[in-house]
């Protein structure tokens, strides 16, 4: 597209901005709270609401807790949630048997807010990294984090999800053939309208480092994730790796992380037309939340600014940790 327009004075361009009302008839982008989906972290016990020191406002919840959480986001007007269970060390395994087992917290999680708010959608995290003792998001033998053999664990985590009532399953492990595998599984499972997005475009980032924390990999987590996350420095790589994960099934796909990969997002959109997600992650959430506490920036506009800039590059939603703050200052 190319615009039109006659030579100033016959064009000012300042004159679609001067009020609130004409810059609001002319605006191009809108964010509404069905963009929105709410990353949560639970944890097992009972009544516990406990702070992540490097998140400030994010809380891993027991599953009772997080069903009111889940009670007052809907209430708020937003619409879906992704559950990312947090798991400690002495309760992680070489064979992650924990990650397909129905009465983790993740899937009693999911069975407690289907229950409790039917309508809400809920979205889950598909790989072993918050279950293995290693950090890693596969299987590692001898030093080396192996595929095909992750991709099996990765199906039945994925239908040990959708039996306990998932509405989206999203594997961010980054493995080669799991959207095939995970899509046949629950083809298979009878689970057909069960939806898969994908972190198709998931980099290895620095950016990850709070989130780490939420889930307990941290401390867990040996080496570093280069081999199957994406180097950063590339772009034509994510196209490929959205065009490989729509073509085995993936309903939508995700760029991971958000803001500083706006051109990858903007890319995908433009190249596929497919739903397009963006993860505002946890170094991205707290680098704002840090400069608000100190004073340097004024947190609700800068909060707005960035999820905006999501729309902009065409993304169709967000998953941002800033949901219901977000939701608050929408409502009024």
């Amino acid at each position: 597209m190319r615009p039109q327009q006659a030579p100033f004075p016959a064009t000012r361009l300042r004159r679609t901005r001067q009020s609130e009302g004409v810059r609001a008839l002319v605006r191009e982008n809108a964010l509404s709270l069905g963009d929105l989906i709410w990353p949560v972290f639970v944890r097992s016990g009972e009544g516990v609401e406990e702070p992540v020191p490097s998140m400030p406002g994010v809380y891993r919840r027991s599953v009772d807790k997080l069903v009111d959480a889940a009670r007052e986001a809907s209430d708020l007007g937003i619409g879906a949630m992704c559950i990312f269970p947090y798991t400690g060390i002495e309760d992680r395994t070489e064979d992650c048997a924990g990650a397909w087992d129905p009465e983790n917290n993740a899937n009693r999680a999911l069975r407690a807010i289907r229950e409790a708010v039917p309508d809400m959608v809920l979205m889950t995290d598909v790989a072993l990294d918050t279950y293995n003792i290693n950090g890693h998001d596969g299987f590692v033998e001898d030093g080396i984090i192996v595929n095909d053999r992750t991709v099996e664990a990765l199906v039945k985590m994925a239908l040990a999800q959708a039996d306990a009532g998932a509405d989206i399953i999203g594997p961010s492990d980054m493995m080669d053939g799991r959207i095939a595998a995970i899509r046949a599984g629950l083809e298979g499972a009878r689970h057909s309208d069960v939806m898969i997005m994908s972190y198709a475009a998931k980099y290895a980032s620095a950016f990850y480092g709070p989130f780490r924390d939420a889930v307990g990999a941290s401390g867990a987590l040996t080496g570093d994730k280069k081999t199957y996350q994406m180097d950063y420095a590339n772009s034509n790589e994510a196209i490929r790796l959205i065009e490989r994960d729509l073509r085995e099934g993936a309903d939508m796909v995700m760029v991971k992380p958000g803001m500083p990969y706006l051109d990858i997002c903007h890319r995908v959109k433009s190249s596929f037309g497919a739903p397009t997600f963006a993860y505002q992650v946890s170094g991205e959430y707290s680098m704002v939340k840090a400069a608000a506490q100190n004073g340097w920036i004024d947190e609700d506009r800068v909060m707005m600014e960035s999820l905006m800039g999501f729309k902009r590059a065409g993304c169709d939603g967000v998953l941002t940790y800033f949901a219901p703050a977000v939701a608050r200052l929408m409502n009024g």
